[in-house]
């Protein structure tokens, strides 16, 4: 059966089988998405995969039960205009990693957090706060987001859409998806199967906003530069039925990941992407950082001092 955590009295949430009981909820920001899409895309689509994968795991696992956690409107590293609720990275790794905490202190084993947002600190910090309750209480939580992500930017996306599409892509349409990264095709086309009433028909009229790499250094580069309407690739090439081909193809890239977790023998459960890897990124850094130079100051004022 599937739950609304929120929903139900403390004894029925401690009557649950916590071996057949998997917990579910989103941590996406809230986040300008160009003049066309609404502030709450990415957290509309975390939440929507939320429930998406709950059934399919109900379907694949006999006799298990789903809760669907409250969301966590948060996010770091977006893009600031009016409306964004931006938070530091170390917040969106506590806030995750206390409500995955309170999960597994009381038993439950299996937790799996959606995240529509692809901003590099924003999947590292969901990556730590798992990693962290996966150690500290034996748990098996995991975010979805990292892997998914680096599947789609090794190009392994396209690999699986063809079959769904039935045919090749055009040129003109592996074009309208290079450095579509925000408020483009792909999420203007899954919101229109998601959401449909809540994206601007304007978006027909748009232009193809491109950068590059040396313009994605600057902060709120889409904002600033280009047509600063606050996407990056090409809504106006945007449909509901790639909408409808996007969510069928990320849902069973989704579901590759999740399965593993369910499996006591599979020990590549715990997936992170590329960028976990990459210590700039991590949360502690600046701490990291600041120790080092404190450490450093001591060792040229005790040179000093002889």
């Amino acid at each position: 059966m599937i739950h609304r955590l929120a929903e139900l009295s403390f004894t029925q949430v401690d009557a649950l089988d916590r071996d057949r009981t998997v917990v579910l909820f989103a941590v996406s920001p809230l986040e300008e998405h160009g003049p066309h899409l609404p502030i709450g895309t990415d957290l509309f689509h975390a939440e929507y995969f939320s429930e998406e994968l709950a059934k399919r795991i109900i379907e694949a696992n006999t006799g298990w039960t789903v809760l669907i956690g409250p969301s966590l409107p948060i996010g770091a590293s977006a893009f600031d205009q009016a409306g964004t609720l931006l938070a530091r990275a170390r917040t969106v790794r506590n806030a995750t990693l206390d409500y995955g905490a309170a999960l597994a202190r009381h038993g439950f084993r299996y937790i799996l957090v959606t995240n529509g947002h692809a901003g590099p600190r924003h999947v590292v910090a969901l990556e730590e706060a798992a990693a962290v309750v996966s150690r500290r209480y034996g748990a098996r939580m995991l975010s979805l987001s990292g892997p998914v992500l680096w599947k789609f930017l090794r190009g392994k996306f396209n690999d699986r859409l063809e079959p769904l599409l039935g045919r090749p892509l055009t040129e003109a349409e592996r074009e309208a998806m290079r450095g579509d990264a925000h408020g483009g095709l792909w999420e203007t086309s899954l919101l229109m199967r998601v959401r449909p009433s809540l994206v601007d028909p304007a978006y027909a009229q748009l232009v193809p906003a491109r950068f590059s790499l040396l313009d994605a250094l600057r902060k709120n580069y889409p904002l600033r530069l280009g047509n600063r309407m606050g996407y990056i690739g090409s809504p106006a090439a945007a449909s509901a039925e790639f909408g409808e081909l996007a969510r069928r193809l990320l849902l069973d890239v989704v579901w590759d990941v999740v399965r593993p977790v369910f499996d006591a023998r599979d020990e590549s459960w715990q997936q992170t992407s590329f960028l976990y890897k990459i210590p700039f990124l991590r949360t502690a850094f600046p701490y990291w950082v600041l120790v080092l130079g404190v450490l450093l100051a001591g060792l040229l004022l005790v040179q000093w001092l002889r």
